[in-house]
């Protein structure tokens, strides 16, 4: 519990932005398919939400069994989170990884949608 802690803390760290426009979040998020052994679905969740890097994991419908979000500093170290952990959980069939190059938020979108409206 501690290390997840401790991970949390160190991931919500303030990196200085250069461009003067003061403080900014530094994050890598990973959204991870997981394709799990069926018997396992509820136990596979459970191993990788207490990964470190792992901040939620989904049970979902469709194509795949799970969904997890990995979140890092450095793209370094997505092949600690993802291949040297995650993948290798009891049950974990197969992943696929996507990167998150920009993220929008309910405040980002409504910002968006208000554009152009008296």
């Amino acid at each position: 519990m501690w290390e997840r802690a401790r991970f949390l803390f160190w991931a919500m760290s303030l990196a200085h932005d250069w461009s003067g426009q003061g403080m900014m979040w530094t994050m890598i998020t990973a959204i991870v398919h997981i394709h799990a052994d069926p018997a396992l679905i509820p136990e596979v969740a459970q191993k990788v939400a207490e990964l470190p890097q792992v901040s939620e994991v989904y049970s979902v419908t469709g194509e795949v069994d799970l969904i997890a979000m990995v979140r890092v500093r450095e793209h370094e170290e997505l092949a600690d989170a993802i291949a040297d952990a995650l993948s290798k959980v009891d049950g974990v069939l197969s992943t696929q990884t996507y990167i998150a190059f920009r993220t929008y938020t309910r405040h980002d979108l409504d910002a968006a949608f208000a554009l152009g409206v008296d």
